[in-house]
């Protein structure tokens, strides 16, 4: 789940590589093809620096005094839960406004909307509601900033080298691949990857992530609602989750341990680390709460 340098492409058609077929009501394109989707969908496009893993660019917002960060690797094979979120009744709200969203990502891309934030917060009604207004806040300040570090201030959509799309099909698992093997590259905001997290993460949201992983790059709804999967019920290899730590006072320090803590913490990256946290202390301002304790690992 990382992310890549990226530049922005309307597309028609398949590149020269693909054959469109149509699948579930969209016209996607297979076999080293670029998904396709209704008229008007846009998908943004990168350039992986690092040939076996991902490119993390810092936002220019705050100023990254060190530098920007630095190549991130290949996400882990770490197999994944399947926990479905509680169910709600509850009007979809969030504790973020959609003026302070703007303010936190002025260059975003159009694909990632407010109004699909705010209606994926439905399937986690614990995000960003619980334990008070300031740890609230916090949270929603938490997830938003490793989601910019992420995805460069949501810009980036997709993976596009296509040369790793096939490292992303795990064919030990016993349902494969059906989609295709180069079918599982990142997507979203927090760059869901691997056939094995598209099923967990389709099978808690009731969706078939499986066979359609495209949806992530077609529904931005869909794309926020993989994104708060991961936060709300995967710990990675920490011992919590993103939410749990937050709400559980532990600091923001476990959300970077939950979400890239090898890599990042105990000195493996310290200006990514440091990254996520300039970008949490921006958010925070932003959203009028404090930090807490415990913000490096």
């Amino acid at each position: 789940m990382r992310v890549v340098i990226a530049s922005i492409a309307t597309l028609m058609s398949c590149s020269n590589a693909g054959t469109v077929v149509v699948e579930r009501g969209r016209r996607v394109c297979r076999s080293g093809g670029t998904t396709v989707g209704p008229p008007g969908l846009r998908v943004y496009a990168g350039v992986l620096t690092n040939p076996v893993g991902w490119t993390v660019v810092a936002t220019p917002r705050p100023a990254a005094d060190e530098g920007d960060p630095m190549a991130d690797p290949t996400p882990s094979l770490i197999p994944t839960t399947h926990a479905s979120p509680p169910a709600s009744d509850r009007s979809p709200t969030f504790v973020v406004t959609e003026q302070q969203f703007e303010a936190m990502f002025p260059e975003r891309s159009p694909f990632y909307t407010y109004a699909g934030l705010v209606a994926a917060t439905a399937a986690y009604p614990e995000f960003a509601t619980t334990g008070g207004e300031r740890v609230a806040r916090r949270e929603a300040a938490a997830f938003l900033a490793n989601v910019s570090h992420e995805t460069h201030g949501l810009v980036h959509v997709v993976e596009v080298n296509t040369a790793n799309y096939p490292h992303y099909c795990d064919p030990a698992q016993p349902y494969g691949c059906p989609a295709g093997q180069d079918a599982y590259y990142g997507r979203g905001p927090l760059q869901l990857s691997w056939n094995f997290n598209y099923r967990a993460a389709g099978e808690a949201l009731g969706i078939d992530l499986l066979a359609d992983p495209w949806l992530v790059e077609q529904d931005p709804t869909v794309a926020w609602q993989t994104a708060l999967w991961y936060w709300n019920t995967q710990p990675g290899t920490a011992s919590m989750t993103c939410h749990d730590a937050i709400v559980g006072e532990h600091g923001f320090a476990e959300t970077i341990r939950s979400i890239n803590g090898p890599l990042e913490c105990e000195g493996g990256n310290p200006r990514q680390m440091n990254n996520r946290v300039r970008l949490f202390r921006h958010y925070v301002e932003i959203v009028g709460t404090t930090t807490g304790d415990h913000l490096t690992c």
